[in-house]
């Protein structure tokens, strides 16, 4: 599908900033979230994480809900003539996930849309395979335009690794940062939120989508050498579609939440595409302020490219967004600001 959306708002609540203004600015000054949390690691110390502080101590289905529903009210801020004629696509952890915040995937979707007080779309829809999960909702999102059914999508991701039975599960495969395991991620939280419309003269578009399949992923039980298959073919795939090679590309974000593997699967994904001469290609991601923040972290990544094209800082244009998860899943999304 070549059918193309402009981003037009965007809203977030992290661990470094409760609405996005604050959030973009902290990241971009490389301001971190992180702090002891009360999950005990493998050694009986104080894990280190990324909470978001709350006015009230939310836990579960509605902690998700009221977060999910501050970044939807903040996107709608912008573009108010969207209430009541928005899909509503939200991204969730996987199923499986042991810990998982959310128990009742379609009892959340409710809570959020009473608390933003809309009404929920009949097109509206959940998408639960973890940090890809954005990237599989541009998709949807852009079909949906693409058929006239709805005149705006939101895509929300909401997600949190702050459990104890998540941070046990991921500390006994020896995957959490602590100080006794250097290659680790810090458990994070947020959620993100961006409106998405077609034919707008601002925002940024997404003009190519890739998605794929990593046989070789984190877990795979084969024992196979990485060698980034599945996010190079994601890349070619929205290369492709752009029209583009990579060495046009501006730079990149990328959901690195701290593991070497991650590092290895984009940077090998990266030299099997880039040919040519080409400008220094910089890489940003969330993870260095906010942990492993799971589903959110498109829809966020995606608001990261928004604000730095609408304040002049971006590091380059087009960008590219990518996104993959413990099972393989693999996506890439490139966006440019209209004046591209």
């Amino acid at each position: 599908m070549s059918a193309r959306l402009d981003i037009v708002s965007i809203g977030m609540v992290t661990a470094v900033g409760l609405d996005a203004p604050s959030a973009c600015a902290a990241m971009r000054a490389r301001l971190d979230g992180f702090q002891q949390t009360r999950l005990l690691g493998s050694a009986g110390e104080w894990l280190t994480g990324a909470p978001i502080p709350l006015p009230r101590n939310w836990i579960g289905d509605r902690r998700m809900a009221h977060l999910a529903a501050g970044a939807i009210c903040e996107a709608f801020e912008s573009i108010p003539e969207a209430r009541g004629q928005t899909a509503l696509i939200l991204c969730l952890p996987e199923e499986d996930r042991p810990g998982r915040y959310v128990r009742d995937d379609s009892g959340l979707l409710r809570s959020i849309a009473e608390i933003v007080e809309i009404e929920l779309h009949p097109s509206s829809r959940i998408i639960a395979h973890g940090r890809p999960s954005g990237i599989v909702a541009l998709d949807h999102a852009r079909g949906l335009l693409a058929s006239g059914d709805v005149p705006f999508v939101m895509i929300a991701g909401v997600d949190s690794y702050l459990t104890s039975q998540t941070v046990a599960h991921y500390l006994s495969r020896n995957r959490i940062l602590t100080p006794r395991n250097p290659n680790g991620f810090i458990p994070g939280e947020a959620a993100a939120a961006v409106i998405c419309t077609q034919q707008r003269q601002t925002g940024v578009r997404l003009f190519g989508l890739g998605l794929s399949r990593e046989h070789a992923s984190i877990y795979n039980t084969e024992d196979l050498p990485l060698r980034a298959d599945g996010m190079t073919a994601a890349y070619r795939a929205a290369f492709e579609e752009t029209g583009i090679e990579m060495n046009r590309l501006g730079y990149r974000i990328a959901d690195l939440v701290g593991e070497q593997y991650w590092f290895k699967q984009s940077a090998l994904a990266s030299l099997r595409l880039l040919r040519g001469r080409h400008e220094f290609q910089d890489i940003w991601s969330p993870g260095e302020s906010l942990g492993n923040i799971g589903a959110a972290v498109v829809p966020l990544m995606l608001g990261m490219a928004f604000t730095a094209a609408r304040k002049g800082y971006a590091a380059g244009n087009p960008v590219l967004i990518e996104a993959s998860n413990d099972t393989g899943a693999c996506g890439a999304a490139i966006v440019a600001s209209r004046a591209a």
